[in-house]
C-alpha cells in the first residue's frame, strides 16, 4: 500500500507483549539477509544431432538466430501470461490506503492482503480496464497468515485466477509480480524465485503486532508498496503466491533491491477457501504454545529469554505446567533470547509436534519440559 512500506525494520523494545498464543503469528525472527528486522519457466530449442569431434558442445545451437528465436519466444511466453492473468489482478482503496487483490472465484471473492483492508471493512475496488469504483464488503481476515477475504459486488465478466502448486516452486523459476504498486494500475515487474521456505517477519502496524510468516517465497521481482495483495504469476498463467514484504537495508535506511516476499499459493487457497467457507479461519495449521509472552532483558541489557506474561487456561503450556514468569531459554536445543526467535522456531513446527523446552523458574532454577504443541487460533 502506497502509505505502508512493504517490509519495514522492526524494532521490538523488550516488554512489548504479543498475543499470538504464543503460535509463529507473533513477532518474527531477524532475517540473516541485509536487515536485522525486518512470485514456471519455458525453455526454447531442442535436442541437436551429436556435434562433431572438433566443433563444440552445443555450438550448432549456439547462434545468434537460435539465441533470438528463444528471446522471442519467452517474450511471447511473457505477454501471453501478462494478458491471461492481469484481468484478474484488481486494485483495492480503503481510508488509509491503497493495495492491490486477486479475483478468486466468480462469486465476487477477492483475496489479499490482511495489512491491506486493515480495520476496514468496505472498500472500493477497481478492476483491471476500468476505472470505475466498485463497492466491496468484508468476508474475513486472518493476519497471522497476513490475508484476507473481500466480496465485491456489481462486477460484471469476472476472471478468477488459477492459482499453482506452490510446492512445485524450484529456485530460478520465472515469475511477475502483478499489482498497483504507488498508484500505478496494472503494473509487470519479472524476476525469478530466489528461495522457497523462507520464514519471515511482518512489522507491526496501526498498534497492531506484527506476524511471522512461514514457508515464505523470496522473489527477485520488484515489490514496492501498493504491490501488497497482488499476484505473484509463473509463465503457465498461476498465481504462485500472494506478493507481501519487501526487505528493507537497515544501514542503507531504504529498500533492498531485489529481495521481496509473497505468502505461497498453497496457504492463500487453504486459508481463503476456509475464510470463504465459514467467514473465519477454523484450521490454521500452526502450532502454537498457549502463552502471552515478552523478551526478557539480562543484566547486560541484552535479550536473555522470553518470558511467560501469561498462560491459555488448559492449553499445551498450562499442561505443561508452565507458569508466569517463567522464561523460555530454548526450543528444542534452539536458543530463543527473544520473542523474534521464539516465534520463528514455532513457524517451522506443527499442531501435535512434542517439543522440549529449557526454562528458567521465577527462583532461578532451571528445567526442562516437555508438552504437545496446540493451534494457533483461528479468526
Amino acid at each position: 500500500m502506497p502509505r505502508r512500506s512493504g517490509f519495514r525494520d522492526r524494532q521490538l523494545p523488550g516488554g512489548r507483549r504479543h498475543r499470538y498464543g504464543l503460535g509463529p503469528g507473533a513477532a518474527g525472527a531477524a532475517l540473516a539477509l541485509v536487515t536485522a528486522a525486518c512470485v514456471g519457466c519455458t525453455s526454447g530449442g531442442s535436442a541437436s544431432a551429436p556435434a562433431a569431434a572438433t566443433t563444440p558442445p552445443a555450438a550448432a545451437s549456439a547462434t545468434p538466430a537460435a539465441g533470438a528465436a528463444d528471446g522471442a519466444l519467452l517474450q511471447q511466453d511473457y505477454t501471453t501470461t501478462i494478458r491471461r492473468v492481469l484481468p484478474s489482478v484488481v486494485e483495492i482503496t480503503t481510508a488509509s490506503g491503497l493495495g492491490s487483490g486477486v479475483v478468486y472465484d466468480t462469486a465476487g471473492h477477492i483475496v489479499t492482503n490482511a495489512h491491506v483492508v486493515g480495520s476496514a471493512t468496505s472498500f472500493k475496488v477497481v478492476m483491471a480496464g476500468s476505472a470505475r469504483p466498485l463497492p466491496a464488503k468484508l468476508t474475513g481476515s486472518y493476519p497471522p497468515d497476513d490475508l484476507a477475504v473481500i466480496q465485491v459486488t456489481g462486477a460484471r465478466h469476472l476472471v478468477p485466477a488459477h492459482f499453482a502448486d506452490s510446492s512445485k516452486l524450484q529456485v530460478g523459476d520465472i515469475v511477475l509480480a502483478m499489482g498497483n504498486p504507488l498508484g500505478l494500475a496494472s503494473s509487470v515487474t519479472d524476476g525469478i524465485v530466489s528461495a522457497v521456505g523462507r520464514t519471515v517477519p511482518e512489522p507491526p502496524e496501526g498498534g497492531k503486532p506484527g506476524a511471522t510468516l512461514p514457508d515464505v517465497i523470496q522473489t527477485s521481482a520488484a515489490i514496492n508498496p501498493g504491490n501488497s495483495g497482488g499476484a505473484l504469476v509463473n509463465l503457465a498463467d498461476q498465481v504462485v503466491g500472494i506478493p507481501t514484504l519487501a526487505a528493507t537495508d537497515q544501514q542503507l535506511g531504504g529498500a533492498a533491491p531485489g529481495i521481496g516476499f509473497a505468502i505461497p499459493s498453497n496457504i492463500v487457497t487453504n486459508i481463503a477457501g476456509q475464510i470463504i467457507r465459514t467467514g473465519h479461519v477454523t484450521n490454521s495449521h500452526r502450532a502454537a504454545l498457549g502463552v502471552e509472552v515478552q523478551t526478557v532483558m539480562g543484566p547486560s541489557g541484552q535479550p536473555a529469554g522470553v518470558g511467560v506474561a501469561a498462560v491459555t487456561p488448559g492449553g499445551p503450556a498450562a499442561k505443561a505446567g508452565l507458569r508466569p514468569g517463567d522464561v523460555i531459554t530454548a526450543v528444542n536445543g534452539t536458543a530463543t533470547t527473544d520473542t523474534e526467535t521464539l516465534a520463528s522456531v514455532l513457524a517451522g513446527l506443527r499442531p501435535g509436534q512434542q517439543v522440549s523446552l529449557n526454562v528458567t523458574k521465577a527462583d532461578g532454577s532451571t528445567t526442562t519440559i516437555h508438552l504437545t504443541l496446540g493451534q494457533l487460533p483461528g479468526s
